[in-house]
């Protein structure tokens, strides 16, 4: 765990185990598995996955005038024109290990820029809105780290109704032990019977 008193080191920190934590929701599954839709909406484990690790290359790249070493493995803006939901799929091509690793070389590459720039450090995304686009540092961070814990708490869920696993993060699950599952979720659904 970083030193919270110094900021650059906690943003990143958290930025760190939200990363983990996303990766981690695919131990065990097999490619089917992590492939498989699980909302209405196409949402599943490994597209979750392959969207982050496209949002941290392109806003601690690009927004900080660093371009990722194979940016051919990267889903290129144009994709979005023919799918805008390029970035939220596996292709056939791609598997399970080698997005997980291709997000770890991306890691990489987003904690170099953290590393090598204050947090003041000017930056413009592209993408953004003209008027809207200069960012810093630490803005980046944190959006990036939002964008992240939300797209692992979908993860979170995604999981549970595969298989039941669930936990905060490896070794530290935030979840009692031996609870009754079946009973609480009882107790929750005789209570909201209560409304209409």
């Amino acid at each position: 765990m970083a030193d919270l008193s110094d900021a650059k080191a906690a943003l990143h920190d958290y930025l760190r185990e939200n990363r983990e934590d996303l990766i981690w929701k695919l131990d065990g599954l097999s490619e089917r598995e992590a492939r498989l839709p699980r909302t209405a909406t196409g949402n599943n484990l490994l597209g979750a996955l392959k969207h982050c690790l496209n949002v941290e290359a392109g806003y601690f790249g690009p927004t900080f005038g660093r371009e990722f070493p194979t940016p051919d493995e990267l889903v290129p803006m144009a994709a979005f024109d023919e799918d805008p939901q390029a970035d939220w799929y596996a292709r056939e091509d791609e598997t399970k290990d080698g997005l997980i690793d291709l997000y770890r070389r991306v890691g990489a590459f987003a904690d170099q820029t953290i590393e090598q720039l204050p947090l003041d450090a000017p930056g413009q995304v592209p993408w953004w809105q003209p008027g809207r686009r200069d960012v810093t540092l630490q803005r980046i961070i944190i959006h990036v780290t939002c964008d992240l814990a939300r797209h692992a708490g979908h993860a979170d869920i995604m999981r549970e109704q595969h298989d039941a696993a669930i936990g905060l993060r490896r070794g530290n699950t935030n979840i009692p032990d031996d609870y009754d599952w079946p009973a609480y979720v009882s107790k929750l659904t005789k209570l909201a019977d209560h409304f209409d």
